[in-house]
């Protein structure tokens, strides 16, 4: 039996029988086979008889015999300056024993937080980008690189953070990821080889990011949670974040600017005794910037990294201002830290398309970045003053928090009500989580029953039926 490969726009695999036949009716049944079981789909057009026959070892003139049969049997067709394609022809389709039940049809609404509007990608600009940063990419700039990723992205963003969000960073200490998940993995990694033990986290939050702390070995332990926000203070009772027994915390991983869901930011007195703690015992603290560049009624809450860069490893991401699908995340790393958190990424940048690198690069220098966040936060605020207007006047009985920032909301309820009105929204079709389902299973009971709403993910002509459905199925 031979195999070989013919090119004519297409790739063609074709195996080839050698039997008492001959080699004719070997490629007869071949092709013929590979139309009915649909590997050559109709129109396709086939190599030329000369293209094929050198590919495959044999005479031009066995492969036009072949082909002339099969265009006898109506299995190609043959036509002067278009080649041999496979014919249209209706293929049969095997009746299936027993009629599958329909699959559930998906909610009409999707109120769960952490996407943005993706419709309101900025395709335009981004393509104007992709193609400056195409153009002026030197040619070493496609191979593996640097594991860092781009020194183009990594400037730009050294840049950025410095001005936006107040981050002090060296570009030598910047580490692209492909998003906070993947930062999440390396940091549980390095915290592990250090000897940490624990990490010590909010009481509310994403249950993915508990997961991956268990799966890098570390237990997950909740701080308190007042009205105030998260109790840095508890961290002392956990002790140092030195090496040693089996209680050790290594670090702890925070939201400062708008903590995720509550959406209250961290307090100047919390922010100082988590930056103490850290100095103390050693531990690294985790800053989560996810959406810190969408603020509405409050003046903007800088990083918390900048009240101590050797203490405190940033993560950001565009998952929130631009599209979760870019897979595009950062870590502004300190300096004694950045070393081992290369080592557990890898000697190449696997993971971080290089063209989309340096795409955001010139999407960031070019200035099309800020006029992007800017237009996102007026579109949010304007759900935001839209759903607090709702909410007034059709369930005056539930109250917006956490919405000076960001683009979801924390909306409580009256006592006993929250899984009841999570079934509610169901039924009308309407994707919304319950307070409960981001709390630690070892936190305090939250203080009230309440929703949290994201108003970020749809688009601007599905945003209004959506929010009349969330106010259908509140109490």
């Amino acid at each position: 039996m031979a195999g070989s490969w013919a090119t004519f726009g297409v790739d063609l695999h074709v195996e080839v029988a050698r039997t008492r036949s001959g080699l004719r009716r070997g490629l007869t049944d071949a092709l013929r086979e590979a139309v009915r079981g649909g590997r050559l789909s109709p129109g396709i057009r086939l190599p030329s008889s000369r293209s094929l026959a050198a590919d495959l070892g044999i005479a031009r003139n066995t492969v036009a015999d072949a082909y002339a049969d099969l265009v006898a049997e109506g299995w190609l067709t043959a036509r002067q300056g278009s080649g041999t394609r496979v014919a249209q022809r209706d293929v049969p389709v095997p009746a299936s024993p027993a009629r599958k039940p329909r699959l559930p049809r998906g909610p009409a609404y999707d109120l769960v937080p952490g996407t943005p509007d993706l419709a309101s990608f900025p395709r335009a600009e981004w393509l104007k980008a992709y193609r400056r940063a195409l153009t002026a990419a030197p040619n070493d700039a496609l191979g593996y690189g640097d594991p860092r990723g781009r020194v183009e992205l990594r400037t730009a963003l050294a840049g950025y953070l410095a001005r936006a969000r107040g981050v002090r960073a060296d570009p030598d200490h910047i580490l692209i990821c492909s998003g906070f998940v993947h930062g999440l993995m390396l940091l549980g990694e390095v915290l592990r080889r250090r000897g940490a033990r624990t990490l010590a986290v909010e009481s509310y939050g994403l249950d993915v990011h508990r997961d991956l702390i268990e799966r890098a070995r570390l237990e997950s332990v909740p701080l308190p949670f007042d009205e105030l926000g998260t109790r840095t203070d508890d961290l002392a009772q956990h002790g140092d974040g030195g090496s040693g027994g089996s209680g050790t915390v290594g670090g702890v991983l925070l939201t400062p600017a708008h903590q995720f869901p509550m959406g209250v930011p961290l307090r100047p007195d919390r922010r100082a005794a988590v930056v103490d703690w850290a100095r103390r015992s050693g531990g690294l603290i985790l800053e989560d910037d996810y959406d810190g560049e969408f603020r509405y009624d409050r003046q903007p809450v800088g990083a918390l990294q900048g009240l101590d860069p050797d203490r405190v490893v940033y993560f950001g991401t565009a998952s929130k201002a631009l599209a979760p699908g870019l897979r595009l995340g950062w870590l502004v790393l300190p300096p004694d830290v950045a070393p081992e958190v290369m080592a557990a990424k890898g000697g190449a940048d696997w993971s971080c398309g290089v063209l989309d690198q340096l795409t955001l690069a010139e999407f960031l220098s070019s200035g099309a970045y800020d006029r992007h966040v800017r237009a996102s936060r007026l579109r949010y605020r304007r759900r935001r003053d839209q759903l607090v207007a709702a909410l007034a006047a059709r369930a005056p009985s539930v109250t917006a928090t956490g919405i000076a920032a960001g683009f979801h909301a924390v909306l409580r309820l009256p006592p006993g009500t929250e899984q009841s009105v999570v079934r509610a929204a169901a039924w009308h079709g309407l994707a919304v989580h319950g307070l409960t389902a981001y709390r630690h299973p070892a936190a305090t009971p939250p203080p009230a029953d309440a929703l949290v709403v994201g108003y970020g993910t749809p688009s601007d002509s599905a945003w209004p039926r959506a929010l009349e459905t969330l106010c259908g199925a509140l109490p």
